[in-house]
């Protein structure tokens, strides 16, 4: 349980209410993730703005590789799972699986995998990145654009992950997805 009090969906009102309607809409329940941050919505809404100024470039499918990949680096969980599901709209279940698991192993571009590593690679040791991580990038096609694009999906994520750990967020699992999409996406690297 959250460190955080939140209102019950039946007591949320003005723009936590809207944030709830949302979820109960797309997932049939209010996950913990949203009730805490439903206490400060105007930040809330300032992330969601921030996503969507980078999906136009980068696309839905390859925001969400650059979601999975900067979410396990840090070992989010909750991340992993959401955005996990969200990808069932881009991948099948066996190639997402396999993302999951290892997406060096998995049915992807080699651009898709450098944008990957970089995800990782700035979640994990961002102080260290050179201009060598974007030449690698540059060497795959992205343009300028595109690096700054993945760069904020990737440290966004970072941002979101790294508040819910620390308000204590628990991790719940979509209650659509197979065992073996959950195990997968929940398995360590």
């Amino acid at each position: 349980m959250s460190i955080i009090r939140t209102p019950e969906p039946s007591e949320a009102t003005g723009e936590a209410a809207a944030m709830y309607a949302e979820d109960l809409d797309d997932l049939g329940y209010v996950p913990e993730y949203t009730r805490v941050m439903s206490v400060n919505p105007e930040a809330y809404r300032a992330f969601e703005d921030l996503v969507r100024s980078v999906v136009p470039v980068l696309g839905k499918r390859r925001y969400e590789l650059v979601t999975l990949a900067a979410a396990q680096a840090l070992g989010s969980e909750h991340c992993r799972l959401a955005h996990g599901r969200k990808s069932l709209h881009y991948f099948d279940e066996d190639d997402l699986e396999r993302i999951a698991r290892d997406y060096h192993d998995a049915p992807l571009s080699d651009a898709e995998v450098a944008m990957m590593e970089y995800a990782e690679r700035l979640s994990t040791d961002s102080a260290a990145m050179t201009e060598d991580d974007a030449a690698r990038l540059r060497a795959h096609g992205f343009t300028d654009r595109e690096i700054v694009d993945i760069t904020l999906a990737a440290a966004a994520r970072n941002f979101y992950s790294r508040a819910i750990q620390a308000l204590g967020v628990r991790t719940e699992v979509p209650p659509d997805l197979s065992d073996r999409l959950r195990a997968a996406l929940l398995a360590p690297l």
